[in-house]
């Protein structure tokens, strides 16, 4: 049988022997015989087999050791014995040892059976080991005991503090809770057995953290324990927690974790306007939705607990201002709702209310959570452009109005306190055509070009007011000119028709439906009037029926129509419209003769040519080739000649030199300069523009904007105004000849003894006037002074 030695290992801390003894009973297969380790015959096997259900006494028999663990001796630490019953101490019996740890951490004897540990043992590591022991006979080797398993466990000792595994820590609870609320839970471990003593038996305490915090010693459970703790005052504790195994005794091991608590905002501060009184200012060009300026709440507490609404209760200026709340910055906006006018009202009161929308009723005590302050708004003074009334123009025109017509009198003020002067023009991008003009100081609108509503019907130009002491200022108005329709253009074929008739036609018989357009567009509708033309009332041969729909039929009037005698025929047709006065016009509708078949379809629409065939020889076409060949040649001879004669002789510079003519590109525009200001316009602008003739080089209208026509030439004389408006737009067009340039001469002027040259100041008559002088000016001035110098009889000058 297997037993095991008695341990008297010393070093024991508890005086037991490591092995175990216990009376029990062993599974046969495992069982030991004694005497010989041979194996068992047949007839052994079978008489094992008849003891199965006998009881039979056991020896001592063992399944596993004790060791404790961090052994920091030098020496292997002795474990325990195995024995056989078979080992009769005289060496004969090997033991050998196998499974977890063998040879490595354990140890054994093999004559003796002593284990013993050669490595230090860490019970957290590794609780137990699983081996086997084996006894063979030495010489033969055989096995003199069946292997048998057994255990070595590793007895703890206290040799590991609590740890937090989770710390540091992160909390947070509302400020101002109660006394008790909890606020988050600590574990600590411990790695020594739980089972085994009070290794593993932790308590909790607080090291930092009095007396705002406690914990629960067994639960390690940390809860408030001061009331009223505000985040105003402080946010932000550092608890530290201790665990202590050994149940807290003295010679415990300890540890420590850290825990980081935040008292999280509730709403308990109301909000206040840190001022009173607000003072603040505005254009009173402002736009709508702009800013006047902003007014701030303060509040204590944060996110949404901090969240402001503001509104207006009180003031004047309810109507026309506005406040919104900015999220991100928890301000309110103070922003105009209506144009502001400094001559209307010149200052505005606001009473600005801030509260907070989200409240705790556990705190409404503290107070109302609204506070208010008053906005005092002054409205500046801007120099504004002028203002039309009414705000935009709606006209209608006849296309017939005379050049000159006021259609509209425009009307701009000045906003502002000082009331300037209006200046009035035309914004010429909206009017490219250039059919309007404006008078500069009154206003009126007029026209200044024909109007043709069929070429255009609309017009939407826009006037500008500009004030005569700030030409920055300007104004606009849009202005809708409608062309109403006249009768001024007679109704004409709605194309070219060509009709055909058969030389057997019957009398009778529609050749031709004919249809009339008009370009007017009347009220009432169009209505044509078809009729042959006077010259062809009693026409022979065709009729004319109206159809009374705007359309007319074109009829034979006989039968028997013959190519040979007449192969085309033009009938007149009148078509008259339905306007006031009634216009017509006269169509020419062109009928040929065509050859047909019986069912009417056309064969041919040309006269037959009796034509002789004639045959011409090789000789006939080269001489009519070389007669056309002598008329081209005749013909570029006389072109040559013709040429010649065109080129001007070439005059020898001292002969007739009176007579040459001396021409000056850089002069005005000749004849023309007398039209750009007819008299007759100075004293009746509307009845020129009914004479005056249309210069090629310059559009009829320019701009009238007197922007630089000072206050003191401004004159109620219709002349001197119309003078001022011309004079302004010759000025501001850069592309109204004539263009004016600077000349250089370098003979004449100042510094020059030719002086000026200028006819201003000459004489009336050519008679008394001398040019000796021209002499004296020297070799420059020769050939001036062979012309109008003075000569004798012999030629010379004197």
């Amino acid at each position: 049988m297997w037993t095991s030695g008695r341990m008297s290992n010393a070093k024991n801390l508890f005086g037991l022997g490591i092995s175990l003894y216990f009376w029990g009973l062993m599974d046969l297969t495992t069982t030991v015989l004694s005497g010989s380790a041979r194996p068992l015959s047949e007839g052994q096997e079978d008489n094992l087999s008849d003891k199965l259900h006998q009881r039979m006494k056991r020896s001592w028999v063992w399944n596993q050791f004790f060791v404790l663990e961090e052994y920091t001796g030098t020496d292997p630490l002795y474990v325990g014995k195995l024995h056989s019953d078979m080992d009769r101490g005289d060496g004969s019996i090997k033991y050998i040892l196998s499974g977890e740890g063998a040879g490595i951490v354990f140890t054994i004897d093999d004559t003796t059976g002593d284990i013993h540990a050669i490595q230090r043992l860490d019970r957290e590591e590794r609780s137990q080991y699983t081996l086997r022991a084996q006894a063979l006979d030495r010489r033969t080797g055989r096995p003199m005991e069946p292997e048998s398993e057994f255990i070595i466990k590793i007895q703890d000792i206290n040799d590991n503090e609590p740890k937090f595994l989770d710390g540091p820590y992160v909390a947070s609870v509302p400020e101002m809770s109660p006394v008790g609320t909890s606020v988050i839970q600590v574990t600590a471990t411990d790695a020594d057995d739980p089972t085994y003593g009070n290794s593993a038996r932790v308590v909790y305490s607080i090291l930092q953290g009095q007396p705002y915090f406690s914990v629960d010693s067994r639960t390690g459970l940390i809860r408030t324990a001061l009331m009223n703790m505000d985040r105003e005052a402080k946010e932000y504790y550092e608890v530290i927690i201790q665990a202590k195994d050994m149940g807290g005794q003295l010679g415990g091991l300890a540890g420590t974790t850290t825990v980081n608590i935040t008292l999280s905002d509730v709403n308990d501060n109301p909000p206040r306007f840190p001022q009173k009184h607000y003072q603040m200012s505005v254009l009173e060009s402002a736009p709508v939705s702009s800013t006047v300026g902003r007014v701030v709440a303060k509040d204590l507490d944060e996110g949404i607990n901090a969240e402001m609404k503001y509104s207006l209760v009180d003031g004047d200026g309810l109507d026309v201002f506005d406040i919104n709340t900015d999220p991100n910055y928890q301000v309110g906006i103070i922003t105009v709702r209506k144009p502001l006018s400094f001559e209307s009202k010149k200052s505005y009161t606001l009473k600005v209310e801030g509260a907070n929308p989200h409240l705790e009723m556990r705190f409404l005590n503290l107070g109302p959570f609204r506070d208010t302050t008053t906005v005092h708004i002054s409205v500046e003074d801007v120099d504004e452009p002028p203002v039309f009334e009414p705000s935009i123009y709606f006209v209608e025109v006849p296309e017939d109005v005379e050049i000159g017509t006021t259609i509209q009198i425009i009307s701009a003020k000045d906003p502002d306190v000082t009331n300037n002067s209006i200046r009035y023009s035309i914004d010429r991008s909206s009017d490219p055509g250039r059919f309007f003009y404006v008078d500069i100081t009154s206003g009126a609108l007029m026209t200044a070009r024909p109007l043709d509503r069929e070429d255009l019907s609309w017009h939407n130009i826009t006037v500008l007011a500009m004030e005569l002491n700030n030409p920055s200022q300007v104004g606009s108005v849009s202005v809708t000119v409608k062309v109403l329709d006249v009768n001024d253009n007679a109704p004409e074929f709605a194309r070219f028709y060509e009709a055909f008739v058969c030389e057997n036609a019957k009398a009778g018989q529609l050749i031709q439906t004919v249809s009339a357009i008009d370009r007017d567009d009347p009220q009432e509708g169009q209505h044509f009037y078809y009729s042959l033309a006077p010259e062809a009332a009693n026409n022979p041969n065709f009729t004319l029926r109206d159809n009374q729909d705007n359309t007319a039929w074109v009829l034979t009037r006989r039968s028997g129509f013959r190519q040979q005698e007449q192969n085309t025929f033009s009938l007149p047709i009148l078509i008259s419209d339905n306007g006031r006065p009634v216009l017509s016009s006269t169509g020419t509708l062109t009928v040929h003769v065509c050859s047909c078949d019986e069912e009417g379809m056309v064969m041919s629409c040309n006269a037959e040519a009796y034509v002789l065939p004639v045959s011409l020889s090789r000789g006939a076409l080269i001489a009519i080739l070389a007669c056309i060949f002598v008329l081209l040649v005749l013909v570029l001879l006389i072109l040559s000649m013709r040429r010649q004669r065109k080129q001007p002789y070439i005059i020898d510079e001292e002969e007739n030199i009176h007579e040459n003519i001396v021409r000056y590109d850089d002069e005005g525009g000749g004849e023309e300069d007398t039209e750009a200001f007819d008299i007759a316009a100075m004293w009746n602008p509307r009845e020129a523009q009914l004479v005056v003739k249309n210069r090629q080089d310059m559009l009829p209208e320019i701009e009238s904007l007197s922007r630089y026509v000072p206050q003191a030439c401004v004159m109620d004389n219709n002349v001197h105004n119309y003078v001022l408006a011309k004079l302004y737009e010759a000025d501001m067009d850069l592309w109204a000849p004539p263009f004016d340039s600077l000349q250089t001469y370098m003979f004449e002027g100042n510094g020059s003894v030719a002086e000026s040259l200028s006819s201003l100041q000459s004489v009336t008559t050519d008679s008394d006037q001398s040019y000796d002088y021209l002499t004296d000016w020297g070799p420059r001035f020769k050939k001036l002074a062979e012309m109008y110098g003075a000569t004798d009889s012999s030629g010379a000058l004197w």
